[in-house]
């Protein structure tokens, strides 16, 4: 396979949403609050991003607790690149294009999926 073919690779349109909004994320991850500032209990989720407790369904329903709820759901090692925009991107973009989500919930159940094992 040609290097060139390596671009022209397209992402269902629930992936590409995923990743433009963890990119997004990324780049204004310091307007986020982490578990570990709101919590001082070491847990494995200390990383993860705090999600505002919000009863309102719309609201949970809305691009900014949604885009926390898919940063959180992604592989350790994935949110691990969150420092650096290029090599989250393309980790993220190689997870997508092996998941081929093409629903959300698709993408919420990759943990039971063998096929990405790689990632967990």
């Amino acid at each position: 396979m040609c290097n060139t073919q390596k671009f022209f690779v397209i992402l269902p349109l629930h992936s590409q949403y995923i990743l433009s909004l963890l990119l997004f994320v990324v780049k204004t991850i310091e307007e986020f609050v982490s578990n570990s500032e709101v919590n001082s209990i070491n847990t494995r989720h200390k990383s993860d991003l705090y999600p505002p407790s919000i009863k309102l369904t719309k609201y949970k329903k809305g691009v900014y607790y949604s885009r926390i709820k898919i940063f959180n759901h992604l592989p350790q090692n994935i949110k691990n690149l969150s420092w650096n925009v290029k090599k989250f991107k393309l980790a993220l973009k190689r997870f997508l294009l092996m998941g081929s989500f093409y629903k959300l919930d698709e993408y919420f159940d990759w943990i039971s999926r063998t096929d990405l094992g790689i990632f967990t």
